[in-house]
């Protein structure tokens, strides 16, 4: 599966934990530059978005969220704790569902 990470700077336990649940290829968008992510077109070989929204401001999420809706982009909105991450992903693709966040305190 192809996954594009989108936010924060560094993702390297992210990417660690997304590869163990699956993704083959691992994009990153750090997002830093709200122009340039806001003009990118998200690749075609995509599957699956992670937005990272504790980075993200509201017009970049609202931008790649309506991109993913019409293009059917699985969509996983998580903070950027790995806990957090793993919690979402496995509920966006009905994986392990009694695994507990700890960073939000959600199923």
């Amino acid at each position: 599966m192809q996954v594009l990470v989108v936010g924060a700077d560094e993702i390297t336990p992210i990417k660690a934990v997304l590869s163990d649940l699956g993704a083959k290829n691992i994009k990153h968008w750090s997002a830093r530059n709200e122009n340039r992510v806001n003009k990118q077109p998200i690749p075609k070989d995509v599957q699956c978005i992670v937005m990272l929204t504790s980075f993200l401001n509201h017009n970049t999420m609202k931008k790649i969220k309506s991109e993913a809706k019409k293009r059917k982009i699985a969509l996983v909105c998580a903070k950027r704790s790995v806990s957090c991450v793993y919690a979402e992903y496995c509920k966006v693709f009905g994986l392990n569902k009694e695994f507990k966040c700890k960073a939000c305190d959600k199923f």
